[in-house]
């Protein structure tokens, strides 16, 4: 279960920085996939008008902080 909540976090973390890329230069490697959050979501929350940068880096730093939750959690056990 550990293995598969790091994997979660990685792909947080990839999809952040991927979305940022997105907003910055449009990025067409595997748009589709990692770029969800920043096509399909943020557009669809007004409150993130003007914000979609910040947005995606909020979820590579989620991504992160889940990794490293799961590997301590894996450490300690």
């Amino acid at each position: 279960m550990r293995k598969v909540i790091q994997l979660a976090g990685a792909f947080l973390v990839a999809a952040g920085v991927s979305g940022t890329i997105d907003r910055l230069a449009v990025q067409p490697f595997n748009g589709a996939i990692l770029n969800v959050f920043n096509r399909q979501v943020i557009p669809r929350l007004a409150f993130l008008t003007g914000y979609e940068v910040y947005a995606n880096l909020l979820v590579a730093v989620a991504g992160a902080v889940v990794f490293a939750a799961a590997r301590r959690r894996d450490e300690n056990a």
